[in-house]
């Protein structure tokens, strides 16, 4: 465990002195938004990939459906039926899975880079560093109990909470007739989430959310 806990260590510590020296050149805000975009599309193939299973799933579930049905009663010949669909299909019931996960370890370390106050026991400086005259490590409440909730650094962060809300609103418009349709409000949690986190997290959520929409957009047409 400790060998995998220095490995992220070390992986992190490299994206933090990349984004750091883009900074230089760019500003820190700049640079986290480059990044997030420059992370988000070397993840692309991966989210075409899961875009393509989702719409191999969809393409085979009214027979998997049937099967279920017919079989009700015999669940082990059930599944093999299953499998033998997808493979027939040229997809599996498991297709979309590894891609999704495969990119968990690259938002996990771009988003630490943005949350954490110390990285390879160095202080994080680019949390010192400010978006239109707020720290990137200040948080919401701070920027409220110094300024108010109408001040200049607060607004900064209600015109970040607006966006998000946005983004989740096209996304969860985007998301149908989904069931549970509790799930519909899970795109609003960014809004929760950037509350409690550093306005440097938000920026990142900000652009990240912002991609995924127009990726589902694009790899998840609604049918006409």
């Amino acid at each position: 465990m400790s060998g995998i806990s220095t490995l992220f260590d070390a992986v992190l510590d490299a994206a933090y002195r990349l984004i750091d020296a883009l900074g230089s050149l760019t500003g820190a805000a700049f640079a986290i938004i480059l990044v997030t975009l420059a992370v988000r599309l070397l993840l692309l193939p991966l989210s075409i990939r899961q875009a393509k299973a989702h719409k191999a799933r969809l393409r085979v579930a009214p027979k998997v459906e049937a099967l279920r049905q017919r079989y009700a009663r015999d669940p082990e010949r059930m599944i093999l039926e299953t499998r033998k669909l997808y493979a027939a299909e040229g997809t599996s019931m498991f297709a979309g899975i590894g891609p999704a996960l495969a990119q968990t370890p690259f938002v996990m370390v771009i988003y630490r880079v943005f949350v954490s106050a110390t990285i390879a026991g160095h202080p994080n400086l680019l949390l010192a560093q400010s978006a239109l005259g707020v720290p990137l490590g200040d948080h919401f409440a701070a920027a409220v109990a110094g300024g108010g909730l109408f001040g200049p650094p607060a607004l900064v962060f209600l015109g970040l909470f607006a966006l998000l809300t946005v983004l989740a609103y096209v996304t969860s418009r985007r998301m149908g007739d989904v069931r549970p349709r509790a799930l519909r409000f899970m795109p609003f949690g960014t809004v929760l989430f950037a509350a409690f986190l550093p306005l440097a997290a938000g920026l990142y959520l900000v652009v990240s959310t912002a991609w995924t929409a127009a990726e589902r957009a694009i790899l998840y047409p609604k049918p006409a």
